[in-house]
């Protein structure tokens, strides 16, 4: 008789690219991954808006859903819009919630709010790379999720998969974030980048797009509200506070010309969209502003899709992460580093 533990049963809302790379990882390339070898997921359900609904409780077959939404798009011909998705997370019987959506700054992080709050009402484990619950909601789905005995994990809703989280819940045990520093929205950084190199705002936004940096409609990272967003969810979950996207000092990139790229250049330094947070007079201050480096500061050797991250503690001297041209499969890592965790694999 076998001794090894059931799989995770696993509903995933959304699954566009990060969902689409989990996937992928787990189900078709798992044997390159010996990390992974102890996590077992069985996916019951995935509701998607525009790629349709599968629902099996006897768990879906992963490689045939892949090769179907490489073929035809589509994961089947029932859409989401006609699915009530609460009603969804409600009725399925699962073990944790993938909400994979994406981010809603209008609606103020809805629908993935409602979705994550539901799962954990009913005691089910979230792991989310929506930036949405943690950036409008965390001080309310964080005490949820101790009320009901679940975990709601996030290691991808910033930096992709680099272990941010992870890092100040176990390796800084101790430790108070006071503060943080950090440029982490890669389309804005590509664009300053490309600037640098003698390109027109415009043609450099079109090039990021080209090359699939940006989305067709960029302006969430433009204007700065997926960096305001990131801003607020390091604030809520580090630094204890209670801000939204709304909250944070913002500017956009699309106000820096070539001539401002330029002027730095000749004083040595380089512009950057750099995202802070601080203590100031007894409360918080965040922020989303353009700044200029000296071309040897950590922050402006950081160019491209690249990403840096810096926390002030009051127990450490300032800690640096460092991510160098993220792709897919570092986001996709954040899903599955949480998948370890509810596993006690990690």
């Amino acid at each position: 008789m076998s001794n090894a533990p059931a799989p995770m049963r696993a509903l995933i809302l959304g699954f566009g690219n990060v969902g689409k790379r989990v996937a992928e990882i787990l189900f078709e390339e798992r044997d390159r991954f010996p990390g992974l070898g102890a996590l077992e997921l069985e996916v019951v359900g995935i509701a998607t808006r525009s790629r349709g609904v599968i629902l099996d409780p006897e768990g879906i077959d992963m490689r045939e859903v892949l090769e179907r939404i490489r073929r035809d798009g589509r994961i089947s011909d029932s859409v989401a819009r006609n699915t009530d998705l609460t009603a969804l997370i409600r009725e399925t019987s699962f073990d944790v919630l993938l909400e994979l959506t994406s981010l809603s700054i209008e609606r103020k992080g809805s629908p993935a709010v409602d979705h994550v709050r539901e799962a954990l009402w009913r005691g089910k484990h979230v792991v989310t790379a929506n930036k949405g619950p943690c950036a409008f909601a965390y001080r309310e789905l964080e005490r949820l999720a101790r009320e009901r005995d679940v975990r709601f994990l996030f290691e991808s809703a910033v930096m992709d998969g680099a272990p941010v989280f992870g890092l100040a819940r176990r390796a800084l045990l101790g430790c108070s974030v006071e503060g943080f520093a950090g440029i982490l929205n890669s389309t804005t950084n590509f664009i300053l980048s490309q600037m640098e190199e003698g390109m027109e705002f415009a043609d450099a936004l079109s090039e990021a797009q080209r090359r699939g940096v940006a989305e067709a409609d960029p302006r969430h990272d433009v204007d700065g509200w997926d960096a305001a967003a990131k801003t607020a969810v390091l604030s809520n979950v580090l630094m204890d506070a209670e801000v939204t996207p709304f909250d944070v000092e913002r500017v956009s990139v699309a106000d820096v010309s070539i001539s401002d790229v330029q002027a730095a250049a000749k004083r040595g330094e380089r512009l950057k969209v750099v995202c802070r947070a601080g203590r100031l007079h007894g409360g918080l201050h965040a922020s989303v502003n353009i700044e200029s480096f000296p071309v040897s500061h950590p922050f402006a050797l950081v160019q491209g899709m690249g990403n840096i991250l810096e926390l002030q503690t009051d127990l450490m001297a300032p800690i640096r992460i460092v991510q160098t041209e993220p792709t897919l499969t570092d986001t996709a890592y954040g899903v599955l580093r949480d998948l370890l965790e509810l596993a006690d694999v990690a």
